[in-house]
């Protein structure tokens, strides 16, 4: 099964190929605007959204280039046991950009969701499975050098920081093979 169609599965959470009718449950999860702190922009309303995941589950129009986008749900009493009432709700993404053996990678997990190490153990999901891909030998991320908590996910995600400055972002990479 293609990579960006395939269910990936971590301890707490189901790792969903985004699909368009993800996109109202999605602006509500994102809705707020300090997750935009460091990447600028604003929170997407649910026509946006909509509209952006039809783009993105069409594909890249250049057939060198593989979107994958997923929605992380929450599968299971999380807390200790507990039921938090969260089960089975969308609490934020994962994405990556595939070309020329290089895989892009990128998380956002919704404001009321952080701290509990969510956008950590899908983003080591993500790459632990992008380390098994043919043709992928590098995995990369761009994080805003002020932004600690991003900066902890890429860590835990066995990425390191190269000092190469893009856009106003450090690039963090992991070689997955020679």
């Amino acid at each position: 099964m293609p990579l960006h169609t395939d269910i990936l599965r971590t301890a707490r959470l189901d790792l969903l190929p985004l699909r368009v009718e993800h996109a109202e449950e999605l602006a509500a999860v994102l809705a707020d605007p300090e997750l935009h702190t460091f990447t600028g922009g604003a929170p997407g309303t649910p026509e946006s959204l909509r509209s952006r995941h039809e783009r993105l589950v069409a594909g890249s129009p250049d057939p060198a280039v593989l979107w994958c986008n997923w929605v992380l749900r929450l599968r299971g009493a999380e807390n200790g046991g507990r039921d938090t009432g969260d089960e089975g709700r969308l609490v934020g993404t994962v994405q990556a950009t595939v070309t020329a053996g290089t895989a892009e990678v990128a998380w956002v997990v919704g404001t009321r969701w952080q701290g509990r190490g969510f956008a950590s153990e899908a983003a080591r999901e993500l790459v632990a499975r992008l380390g098994g891909e043919p043709g992928v030998r590098t995995v990369v991320a761009h994080v805003h050098p002020d932004h600690r908590a991003s900066a902890a996910v890429a860590a835990a995600a066995g990425l390191a920081p190269t000092g190469v400055i893009h856009e106003g972002e450090v690039r963090w990479q992991r070689p997955v093979r020679a």
